[in-house]
């Protein structure tokens, strides 16, 4: 079993290719290595070591990859969204502690303003021979080298996103992250011939362990476009034979829009479709299958697990439309509100258990109280297991809907509007109802004409009455997270007169 992020680098040939920029340059795994290193070495020169936050606010690139990497080996990364304003960087950078931050040449402009008084600004840019440089004013003592990480040092923190309370921190572990990229890698039978599409942010547990870390591990490539674009994606995946991508429906629903036609080139080398982060609608799965001629695995990840904990089996295992899989290297339960587990069948909380995932959140007690229950970590999400062992999700506890005593799970109001021909989009939420508490609403994009009384009444054939949107909101987007997820809360606060 490993047990930090450095034997990932271990895994891959000297001479085989680790990461590749779509028309752009390749490092081999023996290059990956010496960059790694001297990046780390670098951090160490300028007085960063264990437990120490560092900031990366940088774009998906080589740079990105290998100063994750190098700040994860000397300290503890905390990777960022560029899209912040000052103020989200400035209460990130506080939040963490962020000992230096790390920005391009010239940019990061908003991070900068942020930056608090006494920590380190560092510029990271890449020379004339494909070397990654850290430019610094700051005092260097080149007599310092990184000392090697080990199982329980803290390698990545990242924040939670926040939608009910204040955002938490989550301090992932060398040890979380190597099982995670092991399991990961394990679990769609990943070997050195297989090339990873990268279009999930690397300020994500996503991208980083899934389509990152776990394809390191099994020796393969990672093909990393600055960011997804559905115009270039199959260009991309054609020059770099793609054998897999991994991405949230939003992602998914832009290639198929893109892509109305005939299987485009650049799809027939892909072994699998991987989703997660988001629910995946059955209906979609079924048109990515059929457009784009390879198998779609849903999976199930979050944060404060180092990202995956369940995954449909890649062939010749079973995958079940609706469905996240089964449990993947860690343990799954279902949990009622005693804290008793139940049985296959019952609906409960979600919990998990095993090495992937966090100890407790940082510096907050009051989450930790409410978080773990006889050793058992609640998720916040309402679901169930079959008798085999595959995990359907029925949302967010928070998001169920409460209709005077009724509670109304809006992902199956969700997967039945998406039956409508017309519909690309539906997302449900409640709404404030005098007499009922909440009451049912959508918000809807479509793709073809239709009238709000022809969804109701598609719905009403489908769904008890208790159940069928009393208002439906179209719009031309729904409102998403920057890494593609959809928040009902949000969603709804955005249509709501206030």
């Amino acid at each position: 079993m490993m047990r930090t992020l450095n034997e990932v680098l271990e895994r891959g040939a000297t001479k085989a290719t680790a990461i590749a920029v779509p028309g752009g340059p390749r490092l081999t795994y023996g290059q990956l290595r010496e960059q790694v290193e001297a990046a780390a070495d670098g951090l160490a020169q300028l007085g960063l070591g264990r437990g120490q936050r560092i900031a990366l606010v940088l774009p998906n690139s080589v740079e990105t990859i290998v100063l994750f990497l190098a700040a994860a080996a000397t300290g503890t990364a905390a990777p960022l969204n560029q899209a912040y304003k000052e103020d989200e960087f400035r209460f990130y950078l506080e939040d963490t502690e962020a000992r230096a931050l790390i920005v391009p040449p010239g940019g990061g402009e908003a991070a900068r303003r942020a930056l608090p008084a006494g920590a380190i600004l560092v510029e990271a840019a890449t020379d004339a021979g494909g070397r990654v440089v850290l430019e610094s004013s700051s005092p260097r003592d080149v007599s310092r080298h990184a000392s090697a990480a080990a199982a329980d040092d803290v390698a990545l923190v990242l924040h939670t996103s926040g939608t009910t309370s204040r955002p938490k921190l989550v301090p992932l572990l060398q040890r979380n992250l190597a099982f995670s990229a092991e399991t990961i890698a394990a679990t769609y039978h990943l070997t050195e011939d297989d090339v990873a599409l990268c279009v999930m942010p690397l300020f994500h547990i996503h991208g980083l362990m899934a389509s990152t870390m776990a394809t390191l591990w099994s020796g393969g490539t990672v093909v990393v476009p600055p960011a997804f674009d559905a115009m270039t994606f199959w260009p991309a995946a054609a020059e770099h034979g793609a054998t897999w991508y991994s991405a949230v429906p939003t992602m998914h629903q832009m290639l198929l829009l893109r892509n109305r036609g005939e299987r485009p080139p650049g799809a027939e080398a892909l072994r699998f479709i991987r989703s997660s982060s988001s629910a995946l609608a059955p209906e979609v799965m079924r048109q990515l299958e059929s457009r784009f001629g390879a198998p779609v695995l849903e999976a199930y990840g979050m944060t404060e697990a180092s990202h995956q904990m369940a995954s449909n089996p890649p062939p010749p295992g079973e995958r079940r439309p609706g469905t996240v899989g089964v449990e993947t290297g860690i343990r799954i339960a279902v949990m009622g509100e005693r804290g008793n587990l139940l049985e296959p069948g019952a609906h409960g909380e979600v919990v998990i258990k095993g090495a992937s995932i966090i100890d407790a959140y940082a510096n907050n007690a009051e989450a930790n109280a409410k978080s773990f229950t006889d050793g058992w970590f609640r998720t916040g999400d309402l679901g169930f297991l079959d008798g085999d062992g595959y995990l359907s999700l029925v949302g967010r506890l928070k998001e169920m809907i409460n209709r005077g005593g009724e509670k109304i799970a809006p992902r199956e109001i969700d997967d039945v509007l998406l039956q409508h021909p017309a519909v690309a989009e539906a997302v449900a939420f409640g709404i404030p109802h005098a007499a009922w508490g909440e009451e049912v609403a959508a918000a809807v994009v479509l793709k073809s004409p239709v009238t709000e009384k022809e969804l109701v009444a598609f719905a009403r054939e489908r769904l008890a009455d208790h159940k069928v949107p009393k208002k439906l909101y179209l719009v031309e987007k729904i409102p998403r997270t920057a890494t593609g997820k959809i928040q009902r809360r949000s969603v709804a606060e955005a249509l709501l007169p206030r």
